[in-house]
This record gives structure tokens, C-alpha cells and sequence, in this order.
């Protein structure tokens, strides 16, 4: 038992655990509930909290679980300021592709400051400067520290605030083969921290988002409140985040090449669904969906069958970029001279089209920001014939249009969002779709910050090559939330005892200190705290009602009650946490909590 658990041992009158019996009413998931009404948080702004001594004591054994398997593995704890120059985020390429997220501060001579949301780059400035020999590697440094993100909309209390505490790390090695295996070493180590805080967590292939990278997984924990989607197969353990799941599903049925582009009038029809219904009966998968976004400040295209949504992350991930968004009605009648609803992509390759259609392009090009555009389609949509498309014309459509024969796709890409009932890409079986909760990202990350900083070493040669890096995330204080999320009932929280505040709490209904029942509390106190145990005394003067609701509310997992009834009878009373209330004999008491701890 290390020695800051031994130091705040405490009674319940001498620390602060203010229990509401009602949740405020912007707390919308049951963990937020929870954390709230036992005491363990209190909201100082939107996306911002303090931790409260039982919050702060749970969190630091979530840190210490974080830490041992961390120290077991190899990587080496480090801390890295939290105030960061805006020119390493720059010379990465993040000052930009993270502007949304990033809280930046300005000083007395105006200087501009990025409060870290992350530190890659910091650790890789600090390797081009430190390391630069092979035998320096490999090398995995990791940090628990505060981060900061300019969350959009922050809610549900820790799972997306704005301020948080994460445990970050970043590997260093010489090749891919030794990158993959700091990679494996993480991945087992976190799977190794879920399990010790008492959480049910799986990993999935996830996107790597704004960090960039080759591949990553997340762990999950399945909850019905969580922000992500999960697309798995109970029958080959395929499972992947939505924004990166993929399927077996056919691609659109090939038909022949046939008649010539014809347009049709479609008066006020602007939706798929509008068009599929008579006297026009154009199914939805037979149509082209046409999006038009502004990437980097430049327009591209997107199309996907009329019958599937875009992926919008799947996209990010093709571009290369996440600064992107879609464009304004404005905007598009601009460049096509039609509105969203009547869009397509033939005028990209209008040459070959003849008479009246071509002259309708020609006429309705307004702007040469179409010359270079780009055109990304869904690979559902590689081969098909015979669809129908909006012909850049308010109130008109184009039937019979061949992909290949009159779109000038720059390039395919699995672009679609998976749906369940879909076969699943490596067994054919049936997917399915789940809720769950982000609690820990590890990423292979490649050479991209190495390159960007210069992070090289000299290889046995004497050749000069890049690191290959890794970076392994773990949202700390989400992961607590995550506990509380899973480990509830109708009374409170259910904590497991890796991470519960306090293990025992110790209930005497008569707290006078010349009470038998108060004397024993002490005794037992004493003998349990002596023997390493996490003990709390609740020497409150209340109502026993009032005692145990709290006990249950804040989650204790073994309760010991000394009333006068059962202390007449030689007996205590302990009940774990969801468990049935016992009697046993008052020498026995230690003994047998001992014994429950242990099971």
C-alpha cells in the first residue's frame, strides 16, 4: 500500500462529501448524475470541474493503475509543459488542421500561446534534440497531465470537457517491424489498465483522425449513453469505430453501356426520396448523390449512392485534411448555376456531350474554380450504368449516365457509412451495431512528426533515417466517468475496488464517543487501516436512513453497520456494495470483511 493512500486515511466529518439526493438538471447520462450527486465533482464553468477529495482519490488510483502498467512496459514518465509555441504546431501542420479544438493565449508583449491538446510535437522536438543514434533506441516516454480542448459543445461532465487530465505517450524506434512491437507492448498494456479499473473494454480499427498516422484501435466500453458507434461481428471478432468500419456489401449492379444522356424535367424535386416515388420511380440506388464541400479553401466533389451516407471522417482520411465543410447553397449555385438538389457531376467532362446539354454546361459555368475540381466517388459506385443524376439545372435531372463513361472521377474510396444487417468483410456474416465509450486510442504513427522535426538517428551505417513513432492515448478522468458509467445502480455508483475512494466504509448508528457501538468503529478502524486497507468512518450524527443511502450513493463496496440490535446480539452488520447483508460475529468482523475484500 503505497504511503499517500496510508496518509489520507480519513473520517467522513473531516473531509467534504456534499451527496445530493437530486442531479442538477444539465446532467444528462447516469455517470454525470452519479458524479455529481456523490460528491465527487462540481462544475466551475461549461466543460470545466473541480474534483472534490472522494473525486480526486479515485481519480489518483485510475493515475496509479495508469502509471504501473505504463512503468511495466517499458515507457518512461516524463512532463511536458502545458503552454507550447504556436511555431511547433505550425511546422507540423496541426496549427491549422486542429485550429477548431485549440485554446491559444496571448502574453504581456502579445506573443501568441497554444495550450497543449496533445504533445507530439514537444516530444519530438525534444528526440531531434536528444537522440541521435540507434543505440538510444527504442525509447517511449509518457506523461499524466491536464489537456485542453475548445470543445464545441461540451457534456456529459468528463466525457467531453474542455479541460482534462490524459495519460499521453510516444515511442521512438529505428524500423516499421520495431514500431509494431512498442505497439502490440501499449495495446496489451492498456488492455491490462481496463481490466485492473474494472472495466469491460474491446478494441476496434479507428480512425486516426487529426493525429494522422497509419492505423489505429480504440478501446471501448459498451454503453448505450457513449458518443461512438461500434460496427462488430459476434462471429469472426471483426470490430471497428463506424468512422472506420467497412463491409462486405455488393458494389451497385454493372449494367451495359446504353442509350445517351437524356435530361428530364423533375419540377421541385430536390431530395432522393422525392425522386424515387412515381411518376419519375428512380430507386435510390440507382441514383448519384452529389456533394459538393470547400477543402483547404478549395471545392471538391463527393459522390456516393443515392441510398448511402457519407462517411465524413472515412473523407477527412482520403483528403489528408479535416479542415473541410460543406458548401453554402451560395456557393454552389455559384460555381454550377443550380441548387442543391439538381447537382451533378457530368459538367466536369462535358466535352463529349453534344447539343442542347452541352450548351446547358457551358452556359451555367460561372467560375473556373470547377476546372481543377476534384471528384471522389464511393467505390459502390465503380462500374455502375444506367443511373440518374441532377443535371446542374434547377428542376432537372439526367437519366442513363455511365460512370465511367461520363464522370471524370479523380479517384475511389470507400466513403460510405456502414449500416447493420450488412455482410461483414471477412466472414460474410451479419454486423452488427452498438454504442460504446472512448476511453483509451494507441496509433502507429509512421515518420510524419519525425520528418517534421528532424527526429533522426544515425543507423549502423552510418545513415541518417527518420524515427518511427507511435503515440497511445488515455482520456484519465473519462476513463473514471466510464467506471461510474458501466459500475451503477438505482442507488449510486458500484465501484470496484481498484478504484473505489475509500474500500470500506464503517457505519456506526451512535456516534457518542463513549458508545459501545463508537469505540468498536474505532477499533475496527484501526485494525483494517493497519492491515492496508482504505477505510472511512462515518462519524456523522445522523439518521441510519441517511447514513446508508450515502454509503450506496457514493458506491463504498463493503458497508459495516454497528447498531445497538445487533451489537446486543454480539453481531455487526456487513453488506457489500449490491451484495446481501450479513451477520457476523464481532471478533469475526475483520476477518470476514478481509475475506470479501480478497473475493
Amino acid at each position: 500500500m503505497s504511503l499517500w493512500l496510508i496518509f489520507f486515511k480519513m473520517k467522513w466529518s473531516q473531509t467534504l462529501i456534499p451527496t445530493l439526493r437530486e442531479a442538477p438538471a444539465d446532467a444528462e447520462i447516469a455517470s454525470h448524475k452519479l458524479l455529481l450527486r456523490a460528491g465527487l465533482i462540481r462544475k466551475l464553468a461549461g466543460g470545466v470541474y473541480s474534483f472534490l477529495p472522494l473525486g480526486l482519490r479515485a481519480l489518483r488510483k485510475v493515475e496509479q493503475i495508469v502509471r504501473e502498467e505504463m512503468n511495466r512496459a517499458g515507457a518512461i514518465e516524463v512532463l511536458l509543459p502545458a503552454l507550447q509555441p504556436p511555431e511547433i504546431w505550425q511546422q507540423s501542420g496541426r496549427y491549422e488542421t486542429a485550429s477548431a479544438v485549440l485554446f491559444k493565449a496571448k502574453d504581456n508583449a502579445n506573443r501568441e500561446w497554444v495550450l497543449s491538446a496533445t504533445a507530439e510535437e514537444v516530444i519530438t522536438t525534444i528526440a531531434a534534440g536528444e537522440i541521435n543514434s540507434y543505440r538510444q533506441l527504442p525509447k517511449n516516454f509518457y506523461q499524466i497531465s491536464v489537456k485542453f480542448r475548445d470543445e464545441i459543445r461540451p457534456r456529459f461532465g468528463l466525457m467531453r470537457a474542455r479541460e482534462f487530465i490524459m495519460k499521453d505517450a510516444y515511442s521512438f524506434d529505428v524500423t516499421d517491424d520495431a514500431a509494431q512491437i512498442t505497439y502490440q507492448k501499449m495495446y496489451d498494456a492498456y488492455a491490462k489498465i481496463f481490466a485492473r479499473c474494472g472495466l469491460k473494454a474491446f478494441a476496434v480499427e479507428a480512425d486516426t483522425g487529426v493525429i494522422g498516422g497509419k492505423f489505429s484501435h480504440e478501446f471501448m466500453i459498451p454503453a448505450e449513453t457513449g458518443e461512438n458507434e461500434v460496427v462488430f461481428c459476434e462471429s469472426c471478432g471483426y470490430a471497428a469505430n463506424i468512422e472506420k468500419a467497412t463491409s462486405g456489401i455488393p458494389k451497385t449492379a454493372t449494367r451495359e453501356i446504353g442509350a445517351a444522356i437524356e435530361k428530364f424535367a423533375t419540377p421541385g424535386v430536390v431530395t432522393i426520396e422525392a425522386l424515387s416515388k412515381a411518376p419519375y420511380s428512380v430507386p435510390a440506388n440507382r441514383q448519384i448523390k452529389t456533394l459538393i464541400y470547400i477543402a483547404d479553401g478549395k471545392p471538391v466533389i463527393v459522390l456516393i449512392r443515392g441510398d448511402d451516407q457519407l462517411n465524413e471522417a472515412k473523407f477527412a482520411g482520403k483528403i489528408g485534411t479535416t479542415v473541410f465543410r460543406p458548401a453554402t447553397a451560395e456557393e454552389i449555385n455559384l460555381f454550377l448555376g443550380a441548387h442543391p438538389g439538381n447537382l451533378g457531376a457530368i459538367n466536369m467532362q462535358y466535352e463529349h456531350l453534344s447539343g442542347e446539354i452541352q450548351q446547358t454546361f457551358l452556359d451555367v459555368r460561372k467560375s473556373q474554380a470547377w476546372d481543377n475540381c476534384k471528384i471522389f466517388a464511393d467505390e459502390r459506385l465503380r462500374g455502375a450504368n444506367e443511373m440518374t443524376t441532377g443535371a446542374n439545372e434547377d428542376g432537372f435531372h439526367l437519366r442513363n449516365v455511365s460512370i465511367e463513361r461520363d464522370i471524370k472521377v479523380t479517384d475511389w474510396f470507400d466513403l460510405r457509412i456502414v449500416t447493420a444487417g450488412e455482410p461483414c468483410a471477412k466472414c460474410g456474416k451479419q454486423l452488427k451495431i452498438r454504442r460504446a465509450i472512448e476511453v483509451g486510442h494507441v496509433f502507429k504513427l509512421g515518420t510524419k512528426y519525425s520528418e517534421a522535426f528532424n527526429a533522426a538517428y544515425l543507423d549502423e551505417s552510418g545513415n541518417r533515417k527518420p524515427c518511427v513513432m507511435g503515440c497511445y492515448g488515455i482520456g484519465v478522468t473519462r476513463t473514471l466517468q466510464a467506471v461510474i458509467e458501466q459500475c451503477n445502480d438505482k442507488d449510486g455508483i458500484i465501484w470496484p475496488l481498484s478504484v473505489a475512494p475509500y474500500q470500506i466504509c464503517i457505519t456506526p448508528l451512535n456516534v457518542d464517543v463513549n458508545n459501545e457501538a463508537m469505540k468498536l468503529a474505532e477499533k475496527f478502524y484501526a485494525e483494517l487501516t493497519s492491515r492496508g486497507v482504505d477505510v472511512i468512518l462515518d462519524d456523522r450524527d445522523e439518521r441510519p436512513g441517511v447514513k446508508f443511502k450515502d454509503a450506496d450513493l457514493v458506491g463504498f463496496p463493503i458497508r459495516i453497520a454497528l447498531g445497538e440490535k445487533s451489537l446486543a446480539k454480539g453481531e455487526v452488520e456487513i453488506k457489500p456494495r449490491g451484495g446481501a447483508l450479513q451477520a457476523v460475529k464481532i471478533d469475526n468482523a475483520v476477518e470476514a470483511a478481509m475475506t470479501l475484500l480478497k473475493s
